[in-house]
C-alpha cells in the first residue's frame, strides 16, 4: 500500500500536511475515530495466556524460575506481536488491490510482485479471493489511494478506491480479516461507515503533494459507501446504510471535537503544578521549658 506522502505520525496521532513543503496540521480520519473508547483488556489478557498455554517450551521451563520468566516475557508481548503481524499482512493485502487497480487504469503497477510477496508469506488466498469479486462485480477503478480533505471540520484522509460498479460511484475501504470456524469473513466493525462517511464529507482532493495542488471533491454526491472485508475463504462487500450515515457524521464530528480538546489541553501547559508545604508561624515557646545546653 503507497503510504500517504503527505501523512506524519504525530504525538497527537497521524496527520496530514496540505503539501510535502507545510507543516501538519488536521489529524487523519483514523486518528479522530481512534478517540472512541476501546478496551482491549480481555483480548490482551487472552492472548497472553493463549501464547503461555501452548509455548512447545514450557514444560522444559517449568522448573527454571529464569526461564519461566522468559516465558512469561515472551507472552506478555503476545498481543503486539499479533497486532503487528496483522497490520503487515494487511498492508500487503491493500497494497495488491492498488495494484490491481492502477493495472486496470493502464497505469504503471506491480501486480505480480505484490502477488508475489502475499505468497511467500503464505497469504496468496487473499489476492485469488479479491481477484474474484473483483471480476464478479466488475470494478472500474477511477481513483485507488486519493487523498482528501476537509477545511470546515478539520481532518484528511486518504480512501483505498474510489470506483463505479453497475453505474454507481462507489467510495470503498479494504478491511483484511480473519476468518471464522465456518469459513466466513470475520465481521467488519460499524466504525468503517464514520470512515467511509468522513471520506464522502471531503471538501477537496490531492492533485500534486509536492505543490500542494488540490481540486474540489467530485465524488462526495450520493456515492456508494462501501466496506470490503477481505478474507482468505471469500470477500464480503457490505453496503453503508444511507438512512442512518448522518449519525455517524454527527459522531465522528463529536469526536473531533474531543481530538481538538485534548490536543488543546496537552499544549496548554503544565496541568499538574508542585505545592510546597504551608508556612506556619513559629510556634510560641511554652512558659518554664528550658533550652538544652
Amino acid at each position: 500500500m503507497t503510504d500517504p506522502l503527505l501523512a506524519h505520525a504525530t504525538e497527537y496521532g497521524r496527520m496530514y500536511a496540505r503539501s510535502t513543503t507545510e507543516a501538519f496540521s488536521v489529524p487523519s480520519i483514523t486518528t479522530v475515530i481512534g478517540q472512541q473508547a476501546h478496551s482491549l483488556d480481555g483480548w490482551f489478557g487472552y492472548m497472553g495466556a493463549n501464547s503461555l498455554a501452548n509455548d512447545p517450551e514450557l514444560p522444559r521451563l517449568l522448573g527454571s524460575p529464569a526461564g519461566l520468566r522468559q516465558a512469561v516475557n515472551k507472552a506478555a508481548k503476545a498481543a503486539e506481536v499479533y497486532r503487528d503481524d496483522a497490520a503487515q499482512r494487511g498492508d500487503r493485502v491493500h497494497g495488491y488491490c492498488e495494484q490491481v487497480a492502477l493495472r486496470a487504469l493502464g497505469r504503471p503497477h506491480r501486480v505480480e510482485e505484490s502477488r508475489t510477496l502475499l505468497a511467500s508469506h503464505g497469504e496468496e488466498a487473499f489476492a485469488a479471493r479479491f481477484d474474484e469479486w473483483w471480476e464478479l462485480y466488475r470494478v472500474e477503478p477511477l481513483a485507488p489511494e486519493i487523498t482528501v480533505w476537509n477545511t470546515s471540520v478539520g481532518y484528511a484522509g486518504t480512501l483505498d478506491l474510489v470506483a463505479r460498479i453497475n453505474g454507481r460511484i462507489c467510495l470503498i475501504d479494504y478491511k483484511t480479516k480473519g476468518t471464522n470456524r465456518d469459513g466466513t469473513v470475520k465481521a467488519l466493525d460499524d466504525k468503517v461507515v464514520m470512515q467511509l462517511v468522513a471520506g464522502m464529507k471531503a471538501e477537496e482532493s490531492l492533485v500534486d503533494p509536492v505543490s500542494g495542488e488540490w481540486e474540489p471533491w467530485k465524488y462526495g454526491e450520493d456515492p456508494v459507501l462501501l466496506a470490503v472485508a477481505i478474507g482468505e475463504t471469500e470477500v464480503r462487500p457490505q453496503r453503508a446504510n444511507p438512512d442512518l450515515l448522518k449519525h455517524h457524521w454527527w459522531k465522528f464530528c463529536a469526536l473531533k471535537r474531543v481530538w481538538d480538546t485534548s490536543a488543546n489541553a496537552a499544549t496548554a501547559g503544565t496541568a499538574l503544578l508542585p505545592v510546597a508545604p504551608p508556612a506556619y508561624p513559629a510556634a510560641p515557646a511554652v512558659a518554664g521549658s528550658t533550652k538544652l545546653a
